[in-house]
């Protein structure tokens, strides 16, 4: 006898349904499973039959076969465990499917018989909505997460023996409720605690409202590090979609929890300057996300980036035009969201004080220019904000300076220009000014006479491309929605000029 068992699979962070088909035959007892299984879901054969055993059923003398199609794609992962049991006792008679024909099963079991959470519930929870699945069985520990795909009914399990009473009617188990979240206030370092830099906190400001990417550059111990890990705290809230796509990379790389089934801060990573490509990109023999998916609707801080790999740093030439990651392997492709918000901090010479009034700095002119030649052309053109971060003098950090403004105050100004942003665009818009395209430049972009004439000195004076130049309207536009403004004036557009690469970093 053959029996289906729907499951489902996944490619990336896209989930896809899967047909775990078992079939009993005659001939010597024997178990196989085929379908391009991994060793994961080959291991899965003697998890299967303890969990059988241990759950007070029969495990079938007999030859089982099951296929998990389609057949010609790669199935990872333990989520095959619980659909292949299933199926294995429907087609012996020991259970019964006739009221599930409209569910899918997905779980990790344990020798006893009990269920194990999984990674990738989300995306897969995503997939069965999509393919007309109307209840989903997965381990307890999943069912918070499970529940975010709106329009399924999640039922938990922590037994076999639940499932078996539950489709025998004797307990039935009771969906579980939709999961929300806490309002939580936002917590964590305040730009209040940092001292001076006024100007570098600006760009900061400019940059969470339009989603910008910024590159800092100053002296150790000048304040960038701190300043960037305060970033958080001024960005805007994460929007619903945002966030489950942000909870679906997360999920499958097994970083939610029954406790916190879903992104709902913005990330922020920081990965270390010793990271390989591979790691900041993505990819493996089973490729996964990277770092910079991991940042996807969050923000992305390399602290001295001049110390990254040159190929590290060229991986990230193509997610910071796309907003995705396409990762190639002889089995296929995947493709990872990687629209995040780069933040960059960096020292003008090796030693980190070429500039310093103090006079410390030992570096030839030599052996500064070839530090700062690790920053290619291209990947600097890229950068929408570059802000020199000075050292600051005694009387600034001894608090002889007006209080700081704090982060709840920039973030409401800067959720008052996000709002502006979200009403011009619609919803089928970009979610912010960095992700303008050429047609909403030219639509919201225009430049008044005397702008014209300011650009087109700075134009040549500054030698800027084509993205340059888009990159500065850009920029302006979020200013002038900072200052309330309906056009772009003269002095929105000369602080967005202030804002490109200084002559240093470009020659």
């Amino acid at each position: 006898m053959v029996c289906n068992v729907t499951s489902l699979g996944l490619n990336g962070v896209t989930g896809y349904p899967v047909a775990a088909e078992c079939a009993l035959s005659g001939g010597l007892p024997a178990f196989d499973v085929v379908g391009l299984p991994d060793a994961s879901v080959k291991e899965a054969r003697e998890r299967v039959r303890s969990a059988v055993k241990s759950s007070g059923f029969d495990f079938p003398v007999s030859r089982i076969t099951v296929n998990l199609a389609p057949a010609d794609r790669r199935k990872g992962g333990t989520v095959y465990d619980l659909p292949i049991l299933v199926g294995i006792l429907a087609a012996g008679g020991q259970l019964s499917l006739k009221g599930e024909r409209d569910s899918a099963f997905l779980g990790e079991l344990s020798l006893d018989g009990r269920l194990r959470p999984v990674s990738g519930v989300l995306p897969m929870a995503l997939a069965a909505r999509r393919s007309g699945v109307a209840r989903l069985f997965v381990p307890a520990d999943n069912a918070p997460e499970a529940t975010l795909a709106d329009g399924l009914e999640v039922l938990p399990l922590r037994t076999v023996r639940e499932l078996a009473d539950h489709l025998t009617g004797e307990r039935p188990i009771s969906p579980v409720p939709p999961w929300q979240p806490a309002d939580r206030p936002v917590q964590g370092p305040d730009f209040a605690e940092v001292k001076g830099q006024e100007h570098a906190k600006r760009a900061l400001e400019v940059a969470a409202a339009g989603g910008h990417h910024v590159l800092m550059s100053g002296s150790p111990g000048s304040g960038k590090s701190m300043m960037a890990k305060r970033l958080p705290g001024i960005l805007p809230d994460l929007t619903r979609a945002e966030a489950l796509a942000s909870t679906e990379i997360y999920s499958v790389m097994g970083l939610t929890s029954r406790e916190r089934p879903m992104v709902t801060r913005r990330p922020f990573r920081s990965p270390h300057h010793t990271i390989s490509a591979a790691g900041m990109a993505g990819g493996g023999s089973s490729p996964r996300p990277g770092e910079i998916s991991l940042a996807h609707n969050g923000v992305l801080f390399l602290d001295e980036l001049p110390e990254f790999s040159s190929d590290v740093l060229e991986v990230l030439r193509q997610p910071l035009e796309d907003g995705q990651t396409q990762v190639s392997r002889v089995s296929g492709s995947v493709t990872y969201p990687s629209r995040f918000m780069l933040v960059c901090a960096m020292n003008p010479c090796k030693c980190g004080w070429y500039g310093h009034p103090s006079g410390r700095c030992a570096c030839t002119e030599q052996a500064v220019r070839r530090y700062l030649s690790r920053l290619s052309g291209p990947m600097l053109d890229r950068i929408d904000i570059c802000v020199d971060v000075p050292s600051l003098d005694y009387d600034e950090l001894s608090g002889n300076t007006p209080p700081a403004v704090s982060s709840a105050d920039i973030r409401a100004r800067v959720n008052a220009a996000r709002a502006v942003q979200t009403a011009r665009y619609g919803p089928d818009g970009p979610a912010c000014n960095a992700q303008m395209g050429p047609r909403e430049l030219r639509t919201h972009c225009r430049l008044d006479q005397d702008c014209q004439q300011l650009i087109r000195g700075a134009y040549d004076r500054l030698g800027l491309t084509a993205r340059g130049y888009d990159r500065i309207l850009r920029v302006a536009r979020t200013i002038a929605d900072l200052d309330g403004a309906e056009d772009i004036a003269v002095h929105h557009l000369a602080e967005a000029l202030q804002y490109r690469p200084p002559e240093h970093l470009r020659t």
